[in-house]
């Protein structure tokens, strides 16, 4: 292995530094609004500290950021229709993609061909018949209607992200097991899926911050404070003339923090699976 010289470490280091402060310095600026609560205006200047710490932004965000109803009800809402989302774009998904990463078939190309075009297209330019086809079957405004629309568009990710992660599982492994006395759909739960865990969840995180993120199309579609979600309630909370900016800042911190508390529990597992995946391979 070539040794790097302690010059080139030492650049690198700083290199990384830099990036990784270019990022930070952002999300420290948001901490120090949303704790600060002298600000009248727009923060037009950096501060890594509040001015004048204080609780009133997230008290404000807690009780009542949006449509007079509490944090709390935004957050059940986010994490249902997100979390609805992800699972089933990745149960419905878990077939299909096998089925392009391993079977022969008549028209596989042009279906994925299909699906990557689908992901490709922005959500937005679906509306109209999505609208019209959630009205048909009467559960627009609903938070399913908002689920399968979020399912349909993590859909195309998930089916090629989960195809590339059955293709790197050789196929030697199923054979063996089909050598044992396994059938195919046996080979796929028991063998293929837990090599393949990383990957899908990875997918199923992705899909997560899709439906938990986007607020277009519920701004579209949802038409009940009830089932108002987290990112529809912090654009609400850009007032028409006015807009608060520390209880803005707080209602971005409280939403961003359970995908931080989520992200840092499955970490250990999907590192865990993704080593035991690698170290299967290298054997």
């Amino acid at each position: 292995m070539k040794k790097i010289s302690t010059g080139r470490q030492i650049l690198s280091q700083l290199a990384l530094a830099g990036v990784g402060l270019f990022v930070a310095a952002p999300l420290l600026n948001l901490l120090g609004i949303a704790f600060d609560d002298s600000l009248q205006g727009p923060p037009l200047e950096f501060h890594l500290l509040p001015r004048q710490f204080g609780l009133a932004g997230f008290t404000t965000a807690w009780e009542s950021p949006a449509q007079g109803l509490p944090f709390v009800v935004f957050l059940k809402n986010s994490l249902f229709i997100a979390g609805g989302a992800a699972v089933l774009a990745v149960i419905l998904g878990i077939s299909l993609a096998y089925a392009f990463a391993r079977m022969r078939f008549a028209g596989k190309r042009v279906g994925l061909f299909a699906l990557l075009v689908g992901s490709l297209l922005p959500p937005i330019a679906l509306i109209v018949p999505q609208y019209v086809l959630l009205t048909r079957l009467g559960v627009r405004g609903s938070q399913l209607g908002l689920m399968a629309v979020y399912t349909a568009i993590a859909m195309p990710f998930c089916v090629w992200n989960m195809r590339a992660a059955f293709l790197a599982v050789p196929s030697e492994v199923e054979e063996a097991a089909m050598v044992d006395g396994a059938d195919a759909k046996n080979t796929l739960w028991r063998i293929t899926l837990p090599l393949a865990l990383p990957s899908i969840g990875v997918a199923a995180l992705i899909a997560f911050l899709v439906g938990y993120s986007e607020y277009t199309l519920a701004w579209l579609l949802i038409d009940k404070g009830e089932n108002v979600t987290l990112a529809m309630a912090l654009s609400n909370a850009l007032g028409q003339y006015t807009v608060s900016w520390n209880i803005l800042s707080a209602l971005a911190v409280m939403m961003t923090a359970p995908v931080v508390v989520i992200f840092l529990a499955l970490q250990k597992f999907l590192l865990d699976s993704y080593l035991f995946h690698t170290g299967l391979r290298q054997e």
